[in-house]
């Protein structure tokens, strides 16, 4: 079986403030609360999933709530930016004018390996990027978003990651997850520094890491305003199961095969300590919910649900 990933699954974040949160990624951003649920290995923190209309994969930016963590460090050996695409060249002139009109700090439309787009930060400092994608591929925009239609968030991607050395890392991505290496640019925040492109699948903004080389940084510390992991999507669960067994045969240690109810998981981290994950593309989140009222209830998965009334009466309300 020849074993492809096909792009960015999802990307998880750190937020201290999870009502401020949710009001900033559904309102400001305009992204749908797909699904509501707990961090499966930590039950007392909330575990928040912004999507697209669907909940398609490739279209998810979650969160856990951890209230009591520092905030995070910025330097190497981290994910350091989260590329959110939209359509078109004047989308980006629109959020532009968005972001401004509600205080979001920003910087300018500008561009950046071939692409257009507009850097910001959300209110903790979360590094996010608008992308032009110039409209590839599907999307699925929330009718009651406050977002516009044809300016609403379409996806994910490219993530940028940040390293002090590139050698083992691009190993592991061309070698171990048979990623492409398509090409460099300088480095918009020290140019005398390369960014590395790599890329998935069909390629594209949505099936692409940039891997930043910077020895002049420190290391950067994990915390609130800051990413914890990055997804990659596997279509089958068939090759899941091969993932796994290729990842074994070359002696990478991984978490295992981990079954998140909504999708099927393998976790570890690349030899700069950047925590990866695979995964699956099914079964997805109307595995416990209706379509039409995704993240409107506190959802938990079978081997939690016994514990609902505890889990509940532990976590603040978020409205």
């Amino acid at each position: 079986m020849d074993l492809e990933l096909t792009g960015i699954h999802h990307l998880t974040a750190v937020t201290a403030h999870a009502r401020e949160n949710l009001a900033f990624y559904t309102h400001t951003l305009g992204m749908r609360l797909v699904k509501k649920t707990v961090n499966q290995d930590d039950v007392s923190a909330y575990h928040l999933f912004y999507a697209d209309a669907l909940a398609s994969p490739g279209s998810d930016l979650t969160f856990f709530d951890w209230p009591q963590v520092p905030h995070e460090r910025r330097g190497s050996q981290s994910i350091s930016r989260t590329g959110l695409r939209v359509g078109s060249a004047a989308s980006l002139e629109w959020w532009a004018e968005h972001l401004s009109a509600q205080g979001v700090k920003r910087g300018e439309i500008t561009e950046r390996d071939g692409r257009a787009l507009l850097d910001f930060e959300d209110f903790e400092g979360q590094r996010l990027t608008l992308v032009d994608d110039e409209g590839r591929g599907e999307a699925h925009p929330w009718d009651r978003s406050p977002i516009p239609v044809e300016h609403q968030i379409r996806g994910l991607g490219p993530i940028t990651m940040t390293v002090r050395e590139l050698s083992r890392t691009a190993t592991v991505l061309t070698r171990v997850m048979n990623m492409r290496e398509a090409r460099t640019y300088a480095d918009p925040e020290s140019p005398q520094h390369t960014v590395h492109v790599f890329e998935m699948g069909a390629g594209g903004a949505a099936a692409e890491l940039h891997v930043a080389v910077r020895p002049d940084l420190p290391f950067g510390q994990q915390g609130a305003g800051g990413v914890h992991h990055v997804a990659f999507r596997v279509p089958t669960e068939d090759q899941y199961h091969e993932w796994m067994r290729h990842l074994t045969s070359l002696g990478i240690r991984t978490s295992g095969e981990i079954d998140r109810f909504y999708f099927r998981s393998i976790y570890f981290r690349e030899p700069n300590g950047v925590l990866f994950e695979l995964a699956t593309d099914g079964p997805g989140f109307t595995a416990d919910e209706p379509l039409a009222e995704l993240g409107e209830h506190l959802s938990l998965p079978p081997f939690l649900e016994p514990h609902r009334a505890e889990i509940e009466a532990n976590l603040k309300p978020l409205t």
